[in-house]
């Protein structure tokens, strides 16, 4: 049997270099994005330092450190690119031993104050708080505010899907929106975007709307096709729905804007976010009494885990309602 030659390569050399092949792997820019950032926190440290000396006790030392800093969630991630360089190294004969081999991610234990501020994390707009939003963002909102949120409390679609749709994603006739894609925007750049494939397998979708909705989209578009002729010189053509006065999708910050100023104008002070209206569909589909799966399907959840947990949080939450609503009411009977 051969014996390895090990490398002088070093690790940053080499990290690079691995880099280059994974973006050219067929995943999301997203995705080298966050491989990129993870990598830093090993490069940072071991840059010039040879790939093959590094053992598997400097290893967990460098890991333990940063999950010192870092949520639970970010590390899995900064492992999880440790594991590919190494094993990379490991199968082009760079190294002898993988470092990263047999080495379990300590799990954290959460505080109190991170539960609750877990729990905090889905939030939502009441039935009657999002009429009154809605009806506000029609009165008092500016070009498409009213679609936008309508949209997205209706049918639940996450920021990116809704920045990504376009015409033909929408079936009059049969009264439907297809999901197949999402805007990634990270630098808030109307001509430096790309449309990508879901968050899951499970994201591509097909959703019945209403026929308000539907009317609604109609008109949009008549409106749209009277300022493409407005501003034919420089109006790019994509057929988004959400389109800004110059053909580009609209910018996911200047949605972010919008809704704090609405939000402000309502005087709704809860920490409301475009994914909120995501929730608030959801909690409305539990008042109605769809059911689990349903849900699952309509927002696009490949794990039934995702919804259980929204539907546990919404239902405990309509729980404490009707206990407050119980208790009021026998309280003024018995008065």
């Amino acid at each position: 049997m051969a014996l390895t030659k090990e490398s002088d390569m070093p690790f940053e050399q080499f990290s690079q270099d691995w880099l280059k092949t994974y973006s050219r792997s067929g995943v999301k820019i997203s995705s080298v994005r966050a491989r990129e950032k993870e990598m830093k926190h090993f490069t940072s440290v071991w840059g010039p330092y040879p790939i093959s000396r590094i053992t598997k006790k400097m290893y967990e030392e460098r890991i333990l450190e940063l999950n010192e800093k870092y949520s639970q969630n970010y590390m899995d991630g900064i492992h999880a690119c440790g594991r590919m360089i190494f094993g990379k190294a490991l199968t082009q004969g760079l190294i002898k031993n993988n470092p990263t081999e047999d080495f379990k991610m300590p799990k954290k234990q959460k505080s109190v104050e991170e539960l609750e501020k877990a729990e905090e994390d889905i939030v939502f707009l009441e039935k009657e708080d999002l009429a009154h939003f809605l009806k506000l963002a029609y009165t008092d909102g500016l070009e498409m505010d009213h679609l936008v949120f309508t949209v997205l409390s209706y049918i639940g679609l996450r920021i990116g899907e809704l920045l990504a749709l376009k015409w033909g994603d929408f079936n009059k006739k049969q009264g439907t929106i297809r999901v197949t894609k999402t805007l990634y925007n990270p630098n808030n750049h109307f001509e430096k975007y790309q449309l990508l494939t879901p968050k899951t397998k499970g994201s591509v979708r097909t959703i019945k709307i209403d026929e308000m909705l539907i009317n609604m989209l109609k008109k949009i578009r008549f409106k749209q096709n009277e300022i493409k002729i407005k501003n034919s010189f420089v109006y790019q053509d994509n057929g988004f729905i959400f389109a800004r006065e110059d053909g580009h999708p609209q910018l996911r910050k200047v949605v972010e804007i919008r809704l704090k100023r609405l939000l402000k104008k309502a005087e709704i002070e809860k920490n409301i976010t475009p994914h909120s209206f995501r929730h608030t569909h959801t909690s409305l589909l539990i008042e109605a009494g769809v059911g689990i799966k349903e849900i699952q399907q309509r927002l696009g959840h490949t794990d039934i885990n995702t919804t259980m947990n929204i539907y546990a949080h919404m239902t405990a939450n309509m729980e404490e309602k009707a206990s407050q609503q119980f208790s009021k009411l026998m309280k003024d009977l018995l008065l």
